[in-house]
């Protein structure tokens, strides 16, 4: 929590934060996640899917002028980081398996 303009405490999520709450949806939906923290680089979420080992995905939390997004490994927007479902959802057709 930080102060804010008003002097009262507000919510700050941190990117790591974020991360966890997209890795435990995709985790719901049965794929596999590993935070990472490198040294000296941003935290990313590695998204693998169990069914596809070589289905897998590093995804990024970076603040932009206009809030928190998901990005993906090559730094395209996926989805504001408020919207934890519809990024799971892209993540998940990205990585499913085709039959």
């Amino acid at each position: 929590m930080t102060p804010d303009d008003t002097g009262t405490a507000a919510l700050v999520k941190t990117r790591i934060e974020y991360l966890e709450e997209l890795g435990d949806e995709l985790v719901r939906r049965g794929l596999r996640v590993r935070l990472t923290v490198p040294r000296g680089q941003a935290p990313g979420l590695h998204v693998t899917n169990p069914d596809a080992s070589a289905l897998t995905e590093n995804i990024l939390a970076e603040e932009d002028a206009d809030g928190w997004w998901y990005r993906w490994s090559w730094g395209e927007r996926l989805a504001p980081a408020g919207s934890v479902a519809d990024a799971a959802d892209l993540i998940q057709r990205v990585l499913a398996a085709l039959d």
